[in-house]
């Protein structure tokens, strides 16, 4: 079993911060590229930004300048920096990860449970 859990969701007034995490655990081989994607209300799910397993990052265009992605490949880890939100980065995010299960050696598509980040005053 692989599992993705996500924290650092919130509360936060427009300008303002936060910082998400993804912790990826269980049977794990390696890990190629991770992401994060957003879903607002009544729209599709997006992808806000990847990384490869070399650290090599993508951005959506509506992010760009504002949001950072890194990881942490020892601890299975990717973050996404959010700063200066706006009201229209209000979404539930969403981790993704591409995972080789240890023991049968498969890759798999693996998605967290999403963290719920709302941008008002």
């Amino acid at each position: 079993q692989v599992q993705l859990v996500e924290s650092g969701g919130g509360l936060v007034q427009p300008g303002g911060s936060l910082r998400l995490s993804c912790a990826a655990s269980g049977s794990i081989f390696s890990i190629n590229a991770m992401g994060w994607y957003r879903q607002a209300p009544g729209k599709q799910r997006e992808l806000v930004a990847a990384i490869t397993s070399g650290g090599n990052p993508i951005y959506a265009d509506s992010v760009k300048g504002r949001f950072t992605i890194s990881r942490d490949n020892a601890k299975n880890t990717v973050y996404l920096q959010m700063n200066s939100l706006k009201p229209e980065d209000t979404a539930v995010y969403y981790c993704n990860a591409h995972i080789n299960e240890r023991i049968s050696r498969r890759w798999l598509e693996v998605w967290g449970q999403g963290t719920l980040v709302t941008v008002s005053s």
